[in-house]
């Protein structure tokens, strides 16, 4: 996850010193940003805050702001759309491979105490990597904005969630899910199996474009949530 002190190729923003006169040091437009990030975090109100974060991102559309072609603040419905076609992408490859069965057997077969260890390692290890490579590799500044109940964010439990849906509903589609007679278990280890390479394409589809156009999810769901409230 980006830091508010790291804009653009990776360096950081200077700070006037007390010697340093006007003439001599010359702002640009992600000194701004990263006043304001400052300022968002000192902000009480919400309205108030809500109005920091539209000038944040009003700012970042701005020529001149390295952000302009790096950072992603916002999580829309055409990065949901994104992830699907990247995770289809990199799931249909594995929907064909008969090794996915002998996998999710593996991962089924190969318990302590009862637990399928394995299985629980190679979720948290998809987790981890998509989460790496939406926070921490190199391809775009990645923020997390808005996250759900203050800390998880938004865009890894999208990215999770729709990789999961390609996955279960293709092998559904494909005749893979429930072909030779698999246990319940067995059955939710295929789903994983290729929720992994769907999860990892699905990072990739979303941020490799760049930020999308369009309004943020969750200014949309409060929109509904005001349709209905005033109903």
């Amino acid at each position: 996850m980006g830091t508010d002190d790291e804009r653009g190729s990776g360096g950081t923003v200077s700070e006037p010193s007390a010697s340093t006169t006007p003439d001599e040091w010359n702002p640009d437009i992600d000194d701004l940003l990263r006043k304001l990030d400052s300022l968002e975090e000192t902000v009480d109100d919400e309205r108030e805050r809500e109005t920091v974060r539209q000038t944040i991102s009003l700012v970042e559309r701005m020529p001149g702001s390295a952000a302009f072609t790096t950072r992603i603040s916002k999580y829309t419905s055409r990065d949901i759309a994104q992830s699907f076609v990247g995770g289809i992408v990199f799931a249909l490859p594995l929907l064909v491979e008969g090794g996915v069965f002998e996998i999710a057997a593996w991962f089924a077969a190969a318990r302590v105490v009862g637990f399928p260890v394995y299985l629980a390692g190679h979720v948290c290890f998809v987790v981890g990597v998509t989460t790496g490579l939406l926070y921490y590799a190199d391809f775009r500044d990645v923020r997390v904005y808005r996250p759900l109940f203050g800390i998880v964010p938004r865009r890894l439990v999208g990215v999770l969630t729709v990789a999961f849906l390609v996955s279960a509903g293709l092998m559904a589609l494909w005749g893979r899910l429930l072909a030779e007679d698999p246990t319940t278990l067995e059955a939710f280890a295929r789903v994983t199996v290729v929720w992994g390479g769907a999860a990892f394409g699905g990072a990739l589809g979303d941020i490799l474009p760049g930020e999308s156009t369009g309004r943020d999810v969750s200014e949309r769901l409060e929109d509904l949530g005001d349709v209905f409230g005033d109903d």
